[in-house]
Parts: structure tokens; sequence; C-alpha cells
């Protein structure tokens, strides 16, 4: 069964984390060069993709003791708060532009550069340790996969115009304190529980 709260939750975390990240202006510029519903194909595959292997990932930490998730997810949750806060303003990428802009050569664009981008990404690694963090391999995944691909469809249809009435720093911030509350709830069920 899904809990819509567990859901919810990673949903907005993953939301306002990968906002300002490369892969959101990755999404906008492929988006003002060819068509939006193509690239969101390939992208949307990509994302759909390293979700299952971070949700896999955080389900086999589960099978450790409680106390010591907690922990563990708490650490790298506030590793990921300082990440966001301490990380620089990134310059758009140059992408290529394909020859051929058929369905599966812009899709498959997307794939690519979405999957070798994410891999490792703060993210990936965030939605693990949801997994981990909530036992709920399926709220967890689909929370993930439906922010990631919100972004995503931002990024490509209007992300320019998102970006010029939100402040990009308010959006790290945000996430940031976020994280930090997750770390410290966390940290705070390893020592008490």
């Amino acid at each position: 069964m899904i809990s819509i709260t567990v859901t919810a939750l990673v949903f907005g975390v993953i939301f306002l984390a990968e906002l300002p990240d490369k892969t959101a202006l990755a999404g906008l510029v492929l988006g003002t060069r060819y068509r939006a519903s193509y690239v969101f194909a390939g992208v949307a595959a990509a994302f759909l993709l390293h979700v299952v292997l971070a949700v896999a990932a955080g389900s086999v930490l589960t099978l450790l003791p409680q106390q010591s998730v907690h922990a563990v997810t708490g650490v790298l949750f506030l590793g990921g708060a300082a990440m966001l806060l301490l990380k620089k303003d990134e310059d758009e990428e140059e992408i290529r532009k394909p020859a051929d802009q058929s369905f599966w050569r812009v899709a498959g664009t997307g794939f690519t550069l979405i999957l070798v981008a994410e891999f490792g990404d703060l993210t990936q690694i965030m939605t693990a340790n949801l997994a981990a963090r909530y036992d709920d391999p399926i709220s967890v995944g689909l929370g993930a996969v439906l922010g990631l691909w919100a972004v995503a469809g931002l990024g490509i249809v209007g992300g320019k115009a998102l970006m010029k009435r939100v402040p990009l720093r308010l959006i790290t911030q945000i996430a940031a304190l976020l994280m930090l509350a997750l770390g410290a709830w966390s940290l705070y069920e390893a020592v008490a529980g």
C-alpha cells in the first residue's frame, strides 16, 4: 500500500533538491532546442532507472539495525545539506545538437545526458537514504520519480520563467533546511531509540 504522507514528503524533498541541479538546466537547454515531448521521454526514463537503483540500495540498508540506519541517514542528510549550501552556482553546460531530430535520437540524447549526469548525484543518494529511512520502497520510489519528473517538466517547458520569479539561491536554501531537519530528526531517533 502506498503512503501518501511518505510519497508527499519524498516528492517535496527531491523536487526542491533537484531544482538547482545541473540536470534541470540541461533539461531546459534540451527543451529549448528540441520537441519537448521527445526530450521528456528520454529524461523521464533515465530518472526512473536512477530511482529504481537508489530505492534498491536504500532497501538493502533496511536489513541493518534501525538505530544504525537512523545514524547513517542522519549523517548523510546533514552532508547533503552542507553540499547544497556550499556548492557554487554551475554554468549551463553546452549540449550538442544532433543532426537527426527523430524521437529516438532526441530521447536518446536526453536519456544519456541525465543517466550520466545523475549517477551518484545528491538526489540519488537522498532517495536511497529515504528508502532506508522509511522502509517503504514503493512510496519513496513514487515520490522521488514524481519529484524528478516534475522538475524535468518544469525545466523543459518553463524553466526560464521559474528561475526569473524564484531565486535559485532561495530554492537551494529551502532544500538544505529540509535536509537539515531530516538529518537532525534521524540522529535524534538514533540516539533516543
